[in-house]
């Protein structure tokens, strides 16, 4: 019998944090287990529809930090995406795991990590982690090993991040890559109305790239806008795109649509529908409607129901 090494040692890491969490070995230290289970039962149609049900980048982690000193704090997360729908000897798959300080100076992370680019879309992509998840369009969205990144503390609103990639990253093609960000507001929309990100990645994954990302709020409306552009290092290969999106919180219930236009990674057109119904502050069952309409003629549907558990 085979084991799962990723397995056992995510298995390990969660029983030692409920060692240290019930026995307090570490003074000061907070530790926190966290994760969701995004599930759904699609009908999809790529030229022969068939029935499935799948794990929407489901995941479990532990993240925490213990103080130094009144200005400094060591930080860290070890997250894994967790399959819950498929064959379990494809069930983990590492995401951001990275070490790092944090203090007055803004915060530093070593390790595995979403490069700047990527985090500058904040939450503006309404069916992230979907089949309409902006990443399937456009290049740029890359989680990458070999990272270093920086994101200061507001200025005024003003954030500034950069992430470095180090020529050892297999995807670097020997060379060291810089993406770096500039950001204004609150991604979440909670202590602004609006969000704005302007972001650049060069000779990363082979690509220069750059975003431009914004949301506001009016009431219960927020509206969301990025285009992407993005072409090889050695200047071949460009193409951009944008994306625009809405939604409705009607109490319990958000009405969600979101269209983009791609000559990025795919060439093509999609449109999504979707809504939200919240059972709890933790829990929500939705649904949505995605279809692809490709430059070359074919295309895809998809209709989902599914349900999300955060923890």
């Amino acid at each position: 019998m085979k084991t799962n090494k990723t397995a056992v040692a995510l298995a390990a890491s969660l029983l030692l944090t409920g060692a240290v969490l019930s026995s307090g070995a570490i003074a000061g230290e907070k530790l926190k287990v966290y994760g969701k289970v995004n599930a759904t039962l699609q009908s999809d149609d790529s030229g022969e529809r068939e029935t499935n049900v799948k794990s929407n980048a489901s995941r479990i982690g532990i993240k925490g930090g213990v103080k130094i000193n009144d200005g400094l704090s060591a930080i860290y997360k070890v997250e894994w995406q967790v399959d819950v729908a498929d064959d379990e000897k494809d069930n983990f798959k590492a995401r951001s795991q990275w070490v790092g300080l944090k203090g007055n100076f803004g915060q530093v992370m070593i390790g595995r990590n979403d490069t700047m680019l990527k985090l500058s879309q904040g939450k503006i992509d309404q069916f992230n982690d979907l089949n309409a998840d902006i990443k399937n369009l456009f290049n740029g969205e890359n989680r990458l090993d070999d990272t270093v990144t920086y994101i200061s503390p507001s200025f005024g609103g003003f954030k500034l991040g950069a992430t470095f990639i180090a020529e050892d990253n297999k995807k670097s093609n020997g060379k060291n890559g810089t993406s770096i960000a500039m950001m204004y507001g609150d991604a979440k929309l909670k202590k602004t109305n609006f969000y704005g990100a302007i972001a650049r990645d060069t000779d990363v994954a082979g690509r220069d790239t750059t975003r431009v990302s914004v949301q506001g709020k009016i009431s219960n409306l927020k509206l969301g806008a990025i285009w992407n552009d993005s072409e090889k290092a050695d200047g071949t290969g460009d193409g951009d795109g944008f994306m625009v999106n809405a939604a409705y919180k009607m109490g319990a219930t958000t009405l969600k649509a979101q269209y983009s236009d791609s000559e990025d990674k795919q060439a093509g057109d999609v449109i999504s529908v979707g809504v939200d119904y919240k059972l709890a502050k933790n829990v929500k069952v939705f649904g949505f409607y995605t279809d692809y309409s490709f430059d070359d003629n074919t295309d895809a549907k998809h209709l989902a129901l599914g349900m999300e558990y955060k923890f």
